[in-house]
This record gives structure tokens, C-alpha cells and sequence, in this order.
């Protein structure tokens, strides 16, 4: 049967497919890859500009050096020129790519030369590619050069041919996101020739450059680095293109590669390495340290080492890891196991010979024990001699500890002297051991050791005869101190470590503390104000600094809340800006935006950035460790969920209340559309009867039709004005036209505007004659009371009266409008002033809810209040208090 041709695997299609729609909004990045400087990489760029702008691409140059060489001056001159940007840096004059400018032109191309270049302080990034990888988030193409020297993993491959340190280096990381690389490659012979004519230095320089850099053997070797990472970059494509396309070919299987660190310069080298044949196999990589007790013995300078090696492998891609443990060839080794390595990479041991024969080596045990695992050991290279792995002994240095280890041993001996004439020699032993003991507890590993051997010294010196002499007459003796010193030993080691564990463990639990106490307060944060307190209370406690949450309030970013006394400047909320719009770290301690006062961490979520935390140190001289900084990072993912959950508990609150809200407007039009159709029912029926010719009618009947229709338009205008009202209130378009007025004109413009609604019920009016003035709204107050009235005489029976009271109460004026109703259930009484709100009758009176509402905004918008509350023997009093001036 014919082979059916093979099928792209699924998965990886999709993520093709995701990596070419992001690339569709991403620049495009070209990099013109050269040996060295002078071999033509900014010329050759120059002229593909000019072929891109004759086929009418918009082209302009960001920022190129041309050295003052005429030839590159003049490709320059037919392009547009973006001005570069004008720093000041020590009374110095310093000109820098403009890239503020850059984003605002939006060409289709820009020309940014020298991609390794370090930016002068002050500018937004502290590298240029930094600088190029913003660009092309904003979807602008880029044209740039590099030397293979500036390339991070070849760094110290590029020292040991040269015989220089190149300072200036990008991340490989940056090379591997590289659409199209062009190697433009020169004859060393050729390039020697150029730099003899001053065509890439002065003459001074370049005699210089000839004697030191551009030899013929060191330019012939870069050059062959330079080729074969072009051929790399070539390679992958035309992999990436056969497994898309489902071409069949000799794939590898996959390899892993864990790469160990070590708290010494050779951690650098071994990373680079790694990163080298991780590239060659194709392989993930990890970059693991283990973190043994002994590490609580490490210097600051060790401690900032690991660091700096950690920081170096996640930027040139590798997955890095921090393991707690005892002995590191087993944490190594079941990491190794748990996650498929099949090949291990350590730094040659720098141990004498002897030592290794009395204790082999960390290799040589990782040698041995790794079953299937290929273990490669890299050496030095004559470069900073190589230490162990925080493993096995390592002296205490402050020599305070060993004089109290000294001291231990006299008061041991002095404490034997006491008591020997009482017991055997050989039972002080005990006493020497308890002295081992107590210097390993309190003074560590050192001075216990020299505990144990002073206290054998002087045990034998003092107790043994002969005394005052260290020679002893009885043999047996020899295996007393044989075992003093070895037990003493044993106790120091294991006492030692198991301080030292118990120092390891309190360590992680207080950073466990820490997470657990932070993820306890925002899980009971109810809203964006708890979690924002929370954050701010626990990083302060944490880590000693000032905070400031930043959440986008309709799409702008603003200060949310901060630690007191903290000042946000401009600067700050423009940083703040730029690390919500990119999602990316910026401020101190950081290569984005150096200067400023704090570090930006973004709060990101699997919906994207949700806000920014700034952090501000109390003491400008102490910076965040890496244990810190990692710490921090778990703060901020966990405070960046909280912000999530806090959003979408807000938005499903909102969802809510525009839910009860379309609810409630579905009651309105109902109610309302009953009560309009009531009163236009009665007005269109009385007059199509007056208007039907073939009904006959007195005149009495036609009156009462008449009067019909009159008392219901009446009843109709109030419901609209009642409506009108409402809208007013809530746009706030209503406005309070005060005037001096009296009380009992008032009251009897409202009695007059019910008229027939009134009919024959008997009205009680109360009010002195001596009642002040008061200052008013006479038309709106009028409305108060027609609606309080009315609802009077819509629950209380036809046959009661309704009394109506004015008196002075203090500075205020008080109206009370009583009847003698059924009244109003406790629980309603605080609610019956919400708009629609109804208490809920057997009588099922017609209403819209809306009356007591609107006289409640009118009495307010007076600087009055209004309140109800259950008349004794049956009924409700409606209070209404206006303010006397």
C-alpha cells in the first residue's frame, strides 16, 4: 500500500497559527549580522532602505551612525530623519533615538543602527533593544545591525578568542525572535585593508584596533561564529516550514538540559554554555540552584552572584529554578527525574587532589549517580577560580565565635576541676561534650570543631596522668580521646545541621507566612478599596516600603491608593502609564525607565494587565534581593487575581442592579400605562358620549360627564407632573426658586388644586396665628402637599377626617398631614419614601409609587427632610419640616 502522506500535527499547527496572528500585529524585525565594525552592515542597510522606498514603502531613519563616512552620509541624506532626543547627563550634551517621536510619525520602517548600544541615563529604556522591541509592538518594521560579538551566549566565546570583555550585550532571547537575519560578510584581509586606509578608524585608532582586536586570527574566528549563527537562524525557519507544512524529515527527539549553578563567576560561563548546546540540540533548558543550609554562610557577594547568574539564564531563555535541600547531587538529580533531563551540565571542581580523596567531589558523585543522565563538566578556563556548591564545610569567619568556643573549653575545664575529685577521669568526658554541644547550638560549625579539639587537649593535659602534660601512661586512654574527638565531631556536624535546617525552614516559612497572611486579607476583601488596603498594609510590613495602587477608572489609569504621605508626581503616572499600556516591569532596580523613584510591577491576570503596583523604598540605598524580588512577584500576581475578582464582583453587582432596574422600569410602564389608560379611558368615554348625537342626555347627565372628564384630566396632569418631576430630580435639572412665604397659603392653593377630590371629606386646619414667614419654593411645596394629601385620602376611609397642623419646631417649620387609615406596617416605614416602592394593601389602591419620592427630593432640595411614622389610634402623620430661614 502507497504511504499516506503525513498529516501536521494539530497542536503545533495551532500554535503556528497563534504565533502568525500575533506576528500580524508585531513588526517586523531584519538584523544585518556582521564579524565586526567596518564590514558594511549600516551601509547595506542604507541601500535596502532605498530599495523598500522605491517600492513606495514609508521609510524613515530613527537613529544611524555614519561615522563621518561620506559614502553613508550620503545614502543618509535621501531619507527622512527623525531629530534625536537631547539628554543632559553631567553637564554633557548626549543625543539619543527619539522614540516618543518615533510612535507618533508611525512609518512603516524605521532605521535603528547599533542594536547592543547602551542609551545614556535618563532615557526610557537602558538598552537600545529595548528601545526596538517597543516599536515593534506598535506594529513598526525594523531594520538594525549587530555585531555577533554583542550576542550574550557567545560572550565569553568571543573573550577567549579576543582576549577582551565585550560590556555591551543583547539577550538571545532578542535574536530568537528575529524574522530575517542578512550576514554581510567581508575578507579579513579586506577588512585589515579598510581599517590601514582609515575607512572604519582614524589612523591612530585603527593602528591600535589592528595590534589588539582585528588581528587576522581573531577577525577569521569571529567570522566563522557570525556565519554559523546566520546558518542557525537559516535552519530554524526551514524546520519551522517543513513542521507546518508536514515535511517529513530526521526530527531529533526532544532533549532537556539542567544546567547547575554555583555561587561563583563560573555559574556565568556554564550559562552561556548551556544556552550554546541548548541551541545546537534544540533543547529546553533549566538553570537550577540548590539551596542547602550551608547558605546562610554564603557572603553578600555569593549571595549576589547566584543572583546575577539566575537573572543572566532567564534572559537567554532558561527556565530557572531555586531548590531547598540537603545535599545537592540529590535535589539535582530528583529534579533531573521529575522532569525528563537527559543531560546535566556542571562546573569543574577546583579542589586539591588530596581532598578529593578524602571526600569526593560534587561532580564526581553527580558522575556516579546519574543512571541515564549525561553529565558534561566544564572547566574554568583560567577565569575566577571555581567554587563548590553550597555543599559540605565551609569555616565561620568572625573570630569573636571561636574565642567563645575557647572560652567554653576553660569553663569546662574549670567546671571538671571542681568535681574530679569526687568522680573518675573518664566520666568528664561528659562535660567536654556538653561544651561541643552548646558551641555548635550557639556558635556554628567552626568553633565547635575547635571546641572538640581543645577539649581532648585538655582533657588530656589536665585529668590525665600525668598531669600538665599531654603524654598519658595508660593506654586505654588513647581510645578515650579517640572518641571524645569523634563524637564531639559527629555532635557538631549534626547539631550544625540541623540548626541550619531549622534557620532554612524558618526562612520559608516566614515567606509562606507572608503569602498566606496577604492571600487571607484579599480573599475577605469585599471590594477594590479592601484589596488596595491590603496590598498596601502587607507590602509596607514586608518589605519596608511605600505603595501606590494604580486601577484604570473608563480606560484612563489613576492612582487609586497609596501609602500615607506618599506623593504622586507626573512622572510617576506617566511610568505607571507605560507599564499598564506594555505589561511590562519598569522603574528602579529595572533596565526600562531607570530614573524614576519606584519599581512598576504590573497586576496581570489571564484577561491581560488590571492595574500596576509602584513600590517606593524608605531607604534610597537598599535594593530588593532576588528572594525579595520573587516574593514580590507572587504579591503581585496574588493582589493581581484579588483586582480581578473584586472587577467582576463589581460588574456582576452593576449586572444586578440593571437587572432589578430593568425590573423595576417594566413595573413602571405597567403601573404607569394602567394609571394613564385610567383616567384617558374616563375622559375619551365621557366625551364620545357628549359627542354622540343619537344619545340623548340631560343636563345633568351632561354635567356629570363633564365633571368626569375634568376630575380625571386633573388626575392625568398630576400623574405626568409627577413623572416630569421625577426625571428632573434624578437629571438634577431642578431648580429651587425661594421666596417668602406664608404657611396657610400654601396649604389652601393645595386644598383649592384637589378640589373635587376632596368631595365631601371634612379637612381640619391647624395653624397659629402668629406662625412665621418662611422662605420657599411656594410652587413645588404646593406639589409636596397636593401628593401627601392625596395619598391621605386615597387610604383612609371617606367617612374620616384629615387633619392638617403648622407649628414652629426650633428653626424649623413643621406641616403634618395626619389621617385615620389603616396605617403603614413598621418595617415599610423607612421605605415607603423609595421611588415605586408601595406597601402592599388588601385594598389594591391604584398608584405609581412615585409621589412620597418626589416630595422627599423637594423637601431636601430645600434643606428640609420629611418622615413618617403611625398615628395612635390608628393612621399615619406625615411630617414635613422646612427650615425657618
Amino acid at each position: 500500500m502507497p504511504k499516506e502522506p503525513a498529516r501536521p500535527d494539530p497542536d503545533k499547527l495551532l500554535a503556528q497559527l497563534k504565533a502568525e496572528e500575533q506576528a500580524q500585529t508585531r513588526g517586523h524585525l531584519k538584523v544585518f549580522l556582521g564579524y565586526a565594525a567596518g564590514v558594511g552592515k549600516t551601509y547595506a542597510m542604507l541601500e535596502a532602505a532605498h530599495q523598500r522606498k522605491a517600492e513606495g514603502l514609508d521609510v524613515v531613519v530613527g537613529y544611524v551612525e555614519t561615522h563621518k563616512r561620506v559614502e553613508t552620509e550620503a545614502l543618509v541624506s535621501g531619507l527622512e530623519v527623525i531629530p534625536r532626543r537631547q539628554i543632559t547627563y553631567h553637564n554633557v550634551q548626549l543625543t539619543e533615538m527619539d522614540i516618543d517621536a518615533i510612535l507618533k510619525r508611525k512609518p512603516r520602517l524605521v532605521l535603528v543602527d547599533e542594536l547592543a548600544h547602551t542609551n545614556a541615563p535618563g532615557s526610557r529604556h537602558a538598552k537600545r533593544y529595548a528601545d526596538v522591541e517597543e516599536l515593534l509592538e506598535a506594529g513598526i518594521d525594523v531594520y538594525t545591525t549587530l555585531n555577533i560579538q554583542h550576542i550574550e551566549s557567545l560572550n565569553d566565546v568571543v573573550a577567549q578568542i579576543t582576549g577582551m570583555k565585550v560590556r555591551e550585550t543583547i539577550p538571545d532571547s532578542v535574536i530568537d525572535q528575529v524574522n530575517d537575519i542578512e550576514l554581510i560578510d567581508l575578507p579579513p584581509d579586506e577588512l585589515i585593508k579598510r581599517l590601514n586606509d582609515g575607512k572604519v578608524y582614524v589612523p591612530d585608532q585603527a593602528h591600535r584596533a589592528i595590534e589588539k582586536f582585528f588581528r587576522k586570527g581573531n577577525l577569521t574566528a569571529l567570522r566563522e561564529l557570525s556565519m554559523r549563527r546566520a546558518a542557525e537562524s537559516v535552519d530554524d525557519q526551514m524546520r519551522a516550514y517543513m513542521r507546518t507544512s508536514a515535511i517529513p524529515g530526521p526530527w531529533p527527539a526532544s532533549e532537556r538540559l539542567l544546567v547547575c549553578i554555583s555561587p561563583d563567576a563560573l555559574g556565568e560561563r556554564l550559562i552561556r554554555t548551556a544556552r550554546r548546546l541548548a541551541d545546537e540540540l534544540k533543547a529546553e533548558w533549566f538553570a537550577v540552584y540548590v539551596e542547602t543550609p550551608d547558605q546562610a554562610r554564603l557572603s553578600q557577594e555569593e549571595r549576589d552572584q547566584v543572583a546575577r547568574s539566575l537573572l543572566l539564564a532567564e534572559e537567554l531563555g532558561a527556565r530557572t529554578v531555586t531548590l531547598p535541600g540537603e545535599s545537592v547531587v540529590a535535589s539535582v538529580l530528583a529534579y533531573a527525574h521529575r522532569h525528563n533531563v537527559t543531560k546535566i551540565m556542571a562546573g569543574k571542581p577546583k579542589t586539591s587532589r588530596w581532598i578529593e580523596l578524602l571526600r569526593s567531589s560534587m561532580v564526581d558523585r553527580l558522575i556516579r549517580m546519574s543512571g541515564t543522565i549525561d553529565v558534561y563538566v566544564i572547566s574554568s578556563e583560567g577565569g575566577p577560580q571555581a567554587r563548590k556548591m553550597a555543599e559540605g564545610w565551609r569555616p565561620h569567619r568572625p573570630l569573636g565565635r571561636y574565642l567563645m568556643g575557647l572560652l567554653l573549653v576553660a569553663a569546662a575545664t574549670g567546671l571538671s576541676a571542681l568535681i574530679d575529685p569526687y568522680i573518675s577521669p573518664t566520666n568528664l568526658v561528659v562535660i567536654y561534650l556538653l561544651a561541643v554541644v552548646v558551641a555548635a547550638v550557639y556558635l556554628g560549625r567552626g568553633p565547635s570543631i575547635l571546641t572538640s579539639v581543645l577539649g581532648v587537649g585538655a582533657f588530656d593535659y589536665f585529668f590525665v596522668p600525668p598531669h600538665l602534660t599531654l603524654a598519658y601512661a595508660n593506654g586505654e586512654y588513647l581510645l578515650t580521646f579517640i572518641g571524645l574527638l569523634a563524637v564531639g565531631l559527629v555532635i557538631s556536624q549534626l547539631t550544625v545541621q540541623v540548626r541550619e535546617q531549622a534557620e532554612a525552614v524558618q526562612r520559608r516559612e516566614v515567606e509562606t507566612v507572608e503569602l498566606y497572611e496577604l492571600g487571607r486579607d484579599l480573599t475577605v476583601a469585599a471590594d477594590l478599596e479592601a484589596v488596595a488596603l491590603a496590598a498596601i498594609s502587607h507590602i509596607g510590613q514586608t518589605f519596608g516600603r511605600e505603595v501606590a495602587v494604580f486601577l484604570p477608572v473608563k480606560n484612563n489609569l489613576n492612582v487609586y491608593a497609596t501609602s500615607p504621605g506618599l506623593n504622586i508626581s507626573e512622572n510617576d503616572q506617566a511610568v505607571a502609564d507605560w507599564v499598564f499600556e506594555h505589561g511590562q516591569v519598569a522603574g528602579r532596580g529595572t533596565d526600562t525607565l531607570t530614573e524614576a523613584s519606584m519599581r512598576y510591577q504590573p497586576l496581570k491576570t489571564t484577561r491581560g494587565v488590571v492595574g500596576v503596583l509602584g513600590v517606593k523604598p524608605l531607604d534610597p540605598a537598599r535594593n530588593l534581593t532576588r528572594d525579595q524580588l520573587r516574593t514580590l512577584d507572587a504579591f503581585a500576581n496574588q493582589i493581581g487575581l484579588a483586582v480581578e475578582r473584586a472587577s467582576l464582583a463589581e460588574q456582576a453587582h452593576q449586572a444586578e442592579v440593571l437587572e432589578i432596574t430593568d425590573k423595576l422600569q417594566n413595573a413602571l410602564l405597567n403601573s404607569i400605562s394602567h394609571d394613564l389608560r385610567t383616567p384617558l379611558v374616563s375622559i375619551t368615554g365621557a366625551l364620545s358620549s357628549l359627542a354622540d348625537n343619537q344619545i340623548v342626555l340631560d343636563e345633568a347627565a351632561r354635567r356629570s360627564l363633564i365633571e368626569t372628564a375634568g376630575e380625571e384630566a386633573d388626575r392625568l396632569n398630576r400623574l405626568v407632573g409627577n413623572l416630569l418631576d421625577m426625571t428632573r430630580l434624578e437629571s438634577g435639572a431642578m431648580r429651587i426658586r425661594k421666596e417668602t412665604s406664608d404657611i396657610q397659603d400654601v396649604i389652601g392653593s393645595a386644598l383649592e388644586e384637589l378640589g373635587g377630590r376632596i368631595g365631601k371629606r371634612t379637612i381640619n386646619i391647624d395653624i397659629p396665628e402668629e406662625l412665621p414667614l418662611v422662605q420657599l419654593d411656594f410652587v413645588l411645596i404646593e406639589r409636596v402637599l397636593v401628593n401627601v394629601i392625596d395619598n391621605a385620602l386615597k387610604y383612609s376611609p371617606a367617612d374620616q377626617p384629615i387633619d392638617i397642623k403648622a407649628h414652629a419646631a426650633g428653626a424649623f417649620l413643621e406641616v403634618e398631614v395626619a389621617d385615620r387609615g389603616t396605617g403603614i406596617p413598621p418595617e415599610d416605614l423607612n421605605r415607603i419614601f423609595d421611588k415605586f416602592y408601595r406597601v402592599q394593601r388588601p385594598d389594591n389602591v391604584s398608584g405609581t409609587g412615585l409621589g412620597l419620592s418626589i416630595s422627599k427630593g423637594i423637601v431636601q432640595a430645600q434643606g428640609g427632610f420629611i418622615g413618617a411614622e403611625n398615628r395612635a389610634g390608628g393612621g399615619t402623620i406625615i411630617s414635613i419640616s422646612l427650615p425657618l430661614q
